[in-house]
């Protein structure tokens, strides 16, 4: 059996737990199921304004952390994958100075990138040639052929549309396995009717964010409402009986037997104890799931990661 290769979510929220999983992997392999390796690390660095697939809109992160955090990731053999999905990206954006420092940071000719806009698409494959190239889940190709024509073309993976998993007459077909990656934990619903506008949204919002980095609290315009109730309140518990949901067994047991061997966990923003929880569920053995969440959780209170508020004893009077 070939490596189960799996691309893991942060490079600023989960930064830290992301270098404490690795370094669990070196200390205490016995933990892990057969054959698990960490594929990419992928995510942006606030505030990309190339950024897609989830609204990140905190202040920008300086050039020393940017470069500390690929350096880091790099130096463990691990490539970072910028996560450039904005669908709505102008001439006049591929100039960001922000994005372009980042993918200039990055350009050793070990890291990768995510794209939808063929305009950003290109604009990379011809100013930084030595990244690989990705195809997002975040294009919706819900049909064979489809697939099949995008996984003939110059990336290095597609991510399947997850509406796809776990529908084996259609897998059975699809050409280049090696090249596809499946998303094995959406929180978004099955069909979801809206999945494109969220990422318009996303797009729009995030163009608003620029506009207000430049302007007064007084002057600043209100980002654009989006409501998803499923977002919200979804985990790797509650997404169990979706069609679209993948389990360990069906990687182990499935997938990686008809050579499909590369998994995306989604939660770049996801909460750090969920995060936790969906990690050890894919790639820690059931036996050391305990053993191997009290660990972590230990490492990053140490670290000041996670706080915990001791009450305060009052004076005996």
């Amino acid at each position: 059996m070939g490596n189960v290769r799996f691309h893991l979510p942060g490079l600023r929220y989960n930064y830290p737990l992301n270098m404490f999983w690795i370094s669990m992997m070196k200390q205490f392999p016995h933990y892990f199921r057969e054959g698990v390796e960490i594929a990419s690390f992928f995510g942006s660095f606030p505030f990309s304004l190339w950024n897609g697939g989830r609204l990140i809109a905190d202040d920008q992160c300086d050039r020393a952390f940017v470069q500390n955090v690929i350096k880091s990731i790099n130096a463990n053999h691990i490539p970072v994958r910028f996560t450039f999905t904005n669908p709505l990206i102008t001439e006049v954006d591929l100039m960001d100075p922000f994005c372009n420092f980042c993918m200039e940071t990055g350009n050793n000719g070990m890291n990768e990138v995510l794209v939808f806009s063929p305009l950003l698409e290109e604009f990379i494959r011809t100013k930084y040639p030595s990244y690989k190239i990705d195809s997002t889940t975040c294009k919706e190709i819900k049909d064979l052929d489809s697939l099949n024509a995008e996984l003939d073309k110059d990336y290095k993976y597609v991510v399947l549309d997850y509406n796809m998993n776990n529908k084996w007459d259609l897998i059975e077909q699809i050409q280049h396995k090696e090249k596809l990656e499946v998303l094995v934990n959406a929180l978004c619903v099955p069909d979801c009717k809206r999945r494109g506008d969220h990422y318009k949204n996303i797009a729009l919002n995030q163009e608003i964010v620029k506009e207000n980095r430049l302007l007064p609290k007084d002057k600043q315009k209100p980002l654009i409402p989006w409501k998803c109730e499923y977002g919200d309140k979804n985990c790797i518990y509650t997404i169990q009986d979706y069609s679209t949901y993948v389990s360990p067994e069906l990687i182990w047991e499935k997938y990686v037997p008809m050579g499909i061997n590369n998994f995306k966990i989604e939660g770049r923003t996801a909460n750090l104890f969920s995060l936790i929880e969906t990690y050890c569920h894919y790639m820690i053995k059931p036996e050391y799931i305990g053993e191997a969440r009290l660990l972590l959780m230990g490492n990053l209170e140490a670290s000041k990661i996670i706080q915990v508020n001791r009450p305060r004893p009052a004076a005996f009077k």
